[in-house]
């Protein structure tokens, strides 16, 4: 069983970054750059000269565009989302695979990650469909087996950085994956270190807010109107936002989901 690591990035700093993950060569893996740029004659770092890493590139803008790319030029069994700032080890990479194998019914493999932020997991593993409460999940957790995803499964080029409404692309492509039957699978098990902030983390400006108000929609129906103050309220006592704004953006975003979903 192969692993692609599907690592979307854009401009020329995104190349050095990519090159200064120091990717660990392990047996089975594959690196997959997806490059969102228009200076296709830049040279390469030495770093990404070897056998195992490949760079497509693509005149696009957006990160979910990106990662729609890289899923389209991916060839491995199993497929890992990442990002061009993670590191990751031998043994992460290795537990990967080895979770696909002792799990054969699971399409999508939820994992966990350390950093700056200090995310809280579940110290148990479960189905996304009984999810615990407060359990999200962000892009860089996203594992799957390539054949198990239809061509319809992409994420949505709405949402995500480079958008109106740069968060819930994952949550929205989870969801989706739901309902199209696959089985998605959270496993307590860290397989890479991320130094930077995630979304949550930040200042929730009117488009994370409008996104959050979608998913909302998405995930709750009907009830997830009910929702909107409770959220706006938590949102202003962590100090990212004030509750009339957070209500009102919140709502924009629930109608959009809502229409559109």
């Amino acid at each position: 069983m192969t692993l692609e690591v599907l690592i979307c990035t854009y401009g020329n700093e995104g190349l050095n970054r990519v090159a200064k993950m120091n990717l660990p060569t392990v047996e089975g893996v594959q690196y997959l750059v997806s490059w969102q740029t228009d200076e296709f004659n830049l040279i390469l770092p030495d770093e990404l000269h070897r056998e195992d890493l490949v760079i497509y590139t693509t005149r696009t803008k957006g990160l979910s565009v990106n990662r729609n790319h890289a899923l389209k030029k991916a060839s491995c069994d199993i497929c890992l989302i990442a990002d061009d700032d993670l590191i990751y080890t031998v043994e992460q990479l290795q537990a990967i695979i080895e979770t696909f194998e002792k799990n054969p019914s699971v399409d999508i493999a939820l994992f966990r990650y350390s950093g700056g932020n200090n995310k809280r997991y579940p110290n148990q593993e479960f189905d996304i469909q009984k999810k615990p409460k407060g359990y999200y999940i962000s892009s860089i957790e996203i594992a799957f087996r390539r054949n198990s995803l239809p061509p319809t499964l992409q994420f949505d080029t709405n949402f995500g950085v480079g958008t109106a409404m740069p968060a819930g692309e994952e949550f929205i492509f989870i969801h989706q994956a739901m309902k199209l039957g696959l089985k998605c699978h959270f496993f307590p098990i860290t397989i890479t270190h991320h130094e930077g902030l995630s979304t949550g983390s930040r200042q929730y400006t009117d488009g994370i807010l409008q996104a959050n108000g979608a998913c909302l929609a998405i995930g709750y129906g009907l009830l997830g109107v009910l929702r909107i103050p409770i959220m706006a309220w938590r949102i202003s006592r962590q100090g990212k936002a004030k509750i009339f704004p957070a209500v009102q953006h919140l709502f924009k975003g629930y109608i959009y989901g809502n229409k559109n979903f």
